[in-house]
């Protein structure tokens, strides 16, 4: 568990990552704003903006961290231990996924915050 104070960019081995408006926390409703978004810089730079089709910007529990959604799919989704993850394409960034294979290891996180 750890807590931030201000908005936040996330590197996955500088392939992939994701950028919030809000400190990551647990919560029972998502949270954020339209500047939340997803991007990929393999093989080119590409940024997923909010599509506006809903809200579903940041949620966190005590299991994982989950990024965009609607229809099931999450567009990132981490486990509690940030060992694994999940990218699909979701309506809140009208994004492709993440990541080559829809499951992946996490080798290496960065988290850089903002204040």
């Amino acid at each position: 568990h750890f807590e931030t104070r201000g908005p936040l960019l996330a590197i996955i081995k500088s392939i992939f990552g994701a950028f919030s408006t809000h400190p990551f926390r647990v919560s029972e409703h998502c949270y954020g704003t339209g500047e939340t978004f997803l991007y990929s810089f393999c093989p080119e730079i590409k940024v997923f903006r909010w599509t506006g089709e809903n809200s579903y910007f940041v949620k966190g529990n005590i299991d994982s961290l989950q990024m965009g959604g609607g229809g099931g799919q999450l567009g990132l989704w981490l486990d509690a231990e940030l060992y694994r993850g999940t990218t699909t394409k979701c309506a809140t960034f009208n994004n492709q996924p993440l990541s080559s294979q829809q499951d992946f290891n996490i080798h290496s996180l960065e988290v850089w915050t903002f204040e």
